[in-house]
């Protein structure tokens, strides 16, 4: 008996370490809203370059911000700085998906706040998952973070 409950606890921390590796859809929409009103503080620019260098502030974990303009470029990425200035409009998911379509398209409409899902290639696993960003609308620029569902 003694054995079985040393088993069942083991696998209910495992399981409560496990969880608290990745971020979840509560943190990632927590984290938005504070990129957001760093945004608003001090300015786009200095926003972007601290969301782009990895400002601890702003990754938790598996969780970063990313900013898109109204055309598609990438103003600033927490996890790629190499794909900052580059044109991602019509980048498709392995579903064919142009998902960034939709992120642009939401934007436009003032301070909103909605989620876009696709298929993505999960870096910690290497397999292709589902994945939801979360996003606000800032002057038509989409600010988001996003989660796979593991």
């Amino acid at each position: 008996m003694r054995t079985l409950l040393s088993f069942a606890l083991f696998c209910g921390l495992t399981s409560i370490v496990y969880a608290t590796e990745f971020g979840a859809a509560e943190e990632a929409q927590a984290l938005v809203k504070k990129a957001v009103a760093h945004i608003k503080s001090s300015g786009p620019e200095k926003a972007y370059a601290d969301f782009t260098a990895k400002n601890k502030d702003f990754i938790d974990r598996d969780l970063y911000i990313v900013v898109i303009s109204p055309k598609g470029t990438v103003l600033a990425h927490g996890a790629n700085d190499k794909i900052v200035g580059k044109d991602m409009l019509d980048v498709k998911d392995l579903d064919g998906k142009a998902f960034n379509h939709e992120i642009v398209e939401k934007a436009k409409t003032p301070n909103n706040s909605y989620s876009v899902d696709f298929k993505f290639m999960d870096p910690v696993t290497k397999k292709v998952l589902p994945k939801t960003l979360f996003c606000e609308s800032v002057d038509e620029t989409a600010v988001c973070a996003g989660i796979y569902k593991r």
